[in-house]
């Protein structure tokens, strides 16, 4: 047994060490990894600031499901390094050219991890021919700031300021004006009925740095995302108290199950439209 841990280790080590390819995209370069086969394309979108080592913890093992492609987004990794702002629609758009140049034809399955969660919906919104289902890893919402203000309005707007304060002292990324503008994202029917899956962290801290992490923010964190997936006929909400934001590295085995079943339900889907299939039916 020992000798099939080391032999996996060394398979996996050698996977995540290969080198990234790049492709153009308009007048960027994006690095990219692809691994896997079979006729379902997973496509990895990072949080903000993220490149596509965020997914280095599962990217083994989603690539024995499907066909899985990770990137970095303009400005992050070893992509194109710029000092201009993008929001989310942007970012979106970059995602639908990057599949044309990489010839993906079929729909894929967007999995996207906290910021990386509102250029999904705005993807799907935008290229509905191009995505088939998404999977949500702890997603942002333009609602966050309503949860602090909920439960104290006076501490939480000191808390939101203060919170802006502390990221632009880290330097204002690409996307840090789009994301603090909490401008309305597409849900449903605005993003069509497909399967839906959303993991949100309800993990109690024990000491809690704002409103935002205390029991009661966790609660309405995963009350707000129930809500959302449920809202899709197909949708499914998964609340974790396992897993911090970084639910790929707390727990990938979980995102690794969420990921089956969300193919066994495409494929269920597939088989019940299939003309042999009505007419048995």
């Amino acid at each position: 047994m020992k000798f099939v841990i080391v032999m996996l280790l060394m398979f996996s080590t050698t996977v995540y060490s290969a080198d990234a390819h790049f492709v153009q995209v308009g007048e960027f370069k994006l690095e990219y990894k692809i691994a896997g086969v079979g006729p379902e394309v997973v496509l990895l979108e990072a949080g903000a600031g993220g490149g596509m080592a965020d997914w280095q913890p599962v990217f083994l093992s989603l690539s024995k499901l499907a066909k899985v492609i990770r990137y970095s987004r303009v400005g992050d990794g070893k992509s194109s390094q710029i000092k201009r702002h993008f929001t989310s629609m942007d970012y979106a758009n970059f995602a639908a050219e990057l599949l044309n140049q990489l010839a993906i034809q079929a729909p894929v399955i967007y999995m996207a991890h906290s910021y990386g969660g509102s250029i999904a919906r705005d993807f799907a919104s935008a290229y509905p021919s191009k995505v088939k289902a998404l999977l949500l890893l702890d997603p942002s919402s333009e609602h966050d700031v309503d949860i602090l203000r909920a439960i104290n309005l006076e501490q939480g707007n000191k808390e939101i300021a203060q919170i802006k304060l502390d990221d632009m002292a880290q330097g204002m990324s690409n996307n840090y004006l789009d994301f603090w503008s909490k401008r309305p994202l597409p849900d449903y029917p605005q993003i069509k009925d497909m399967p839906v899956t959303v993991i949100a962290s309800v993990k109690k801290i024990a000491k809690p740095a704002n409103l935002f992490f205390t029991d009661r923010g966790r609660a309405m964190w995963g009350e707000l995302w129930q809500k959302w997936a449920l809202d899709f006929p197909q949708g499914r909400a998964v609340l974790t108290d396992k897993s911090g934001h970084f639910v790929q590295f707390d727990e990938p085995e979980l995102v690794a199950t969420e990921l089956g079943l969300l193919l066994e339900k495409l494929r269920a889907n597939e088989l019940s439209s299939s003309p042999g299939h009505r007419s048995q039916s």
